[in-house]
């Protein structure tokens, strides 16, 4: 019988890379994790590790380990929502990863009736781009994870990964008071005539940026991105203060007027998709589906306004 233990260290070598990643990850030296890793090589009877440089790197045969630690962990998870599903009482502490926009407008009205209807369940939420908390979700730092997909650009679905759809949140071309003279014959002209205009994007990297770039490139020209960052309420200041143009999603203004003049984007680039994530056998865990109801509650509020925009 293999060391459960052992096995899922093996489990987040692979996902972690390092033997010093998985070391913080779970407050344990490097050297204790080695040893560890080195008695299951012992125990299973084959070389598990290799050398690459200085790093080492999972043989074949702990690939397969690998895999069937996997499915034993989501047979593991699934008792553990069982087990949850009985009691009478929601407790126990849930993990939320969500990008900036979610956390501002969806995540606060989903903690207060979370609150209201489960006050002995502790949410914890950690502000991160969902291209860096799934790969944390798959290594078991997060329970759910708030992520969205823009037009062309769909997302890996590893198998171990279960989505499920949140709502469409609509994206406009923001423009700054300074290209009002850019309102022309259809969405593609007005974003053309921002050809040599100033932009704010996101970083190099990240789904947004991909998406972004693509639809002024399919316009005809490379735009000019001269302010980076994943903050959208940082993007939104820019075009108010007229220092660039910027594509902005609704939940930007958290369901209140827009600040600035909005354009429509061309046909099939209108929205974005945003959807929750969580592990295989862990969608059955009351806390789990506590927090995607309140999630899809605070998504389906009625809105006080429709963002302005023309054609």
């Amino acid at each position: 019988m293999f060391d459960l233990h052992r096995l899922r260290l093996l489990r987040e070598l692979k996902h972690r890379g390092t033997l010093a990643a998985v070391a913080a990850a779970l407050s344990y030296s490097p050297s204790s994790v080695s040893q560890q890793l080195s008695q299951l090589e012992t125990e299973v009877g084959v070389r598990l590790l290799e050398p690459v440089g200085r790093r080492v790197r999972l043989t074949e045969q702990a690939e397969i380990l690998v895999a069937h630690t996997e499915a034993v962990l989501e047979r593991l998870g699934r008792a553990e929502a069982d087990i949850a599903a009985s009691l009478t009482d929601l407790t126990g502490t849930l993990r939320i990863a969500s990008f900036q926009t979610t956390a501002l407008t969806l995540v606060p009205t989903a903690l207060d009736l979370l609150r209201d209807q489960y006050p002995h369940l502790r949410v914890h939420v950690t502000h991160m781009e969902p291209e860096t908390a799934l790969p944390a979700l798959q290594a078991r730092d997060f329970d759910l994870v708030l992520a969205e997909e823009y037009p062309g650009n769909p997302y890996p679905r590893p198998a171990e990964l279960e989505q499920e759809d949140l709502l469409e949140d609509p994206l406009h071309l923001g423009l700054p008071e300074s290209a009002h003279g850019a309102d022309a014959d259809g969405p593609m002209t007005t974003l053309r005539s921002l050809a040599g205009h100033p932009w704010v994007m996101e970083p190099e990297g990240t789904a947004a940026r991909h998406w972004a770039m693509s639809l002024c490139r399919n316009a005809g020209f490379e735009p000019d991105v001269r302010f980076e960052t994943t903050d959208v309420l940082l993007h939104l200041r820019l075009v108010e203060q007229k220092h660039a143009a910027a594509f902005l999603p609704d939940l930007v203004w958290s369901r209140r007027p827009p600040t600035v003049t909005l354009r429509r984007l061309p046909r099939g680039q209108r929205t974005r998709r945003i959807f929750t994530v969580v592990r295989n056998g862990s969608s059955r865990h009351p806390a789990i589906q506590a927090c995607r109801s309140a999630l899809l509650r605070a998504a389906t509020q009625p809105s006080d306004h429709a963002p302005g925009q023309h054609d």
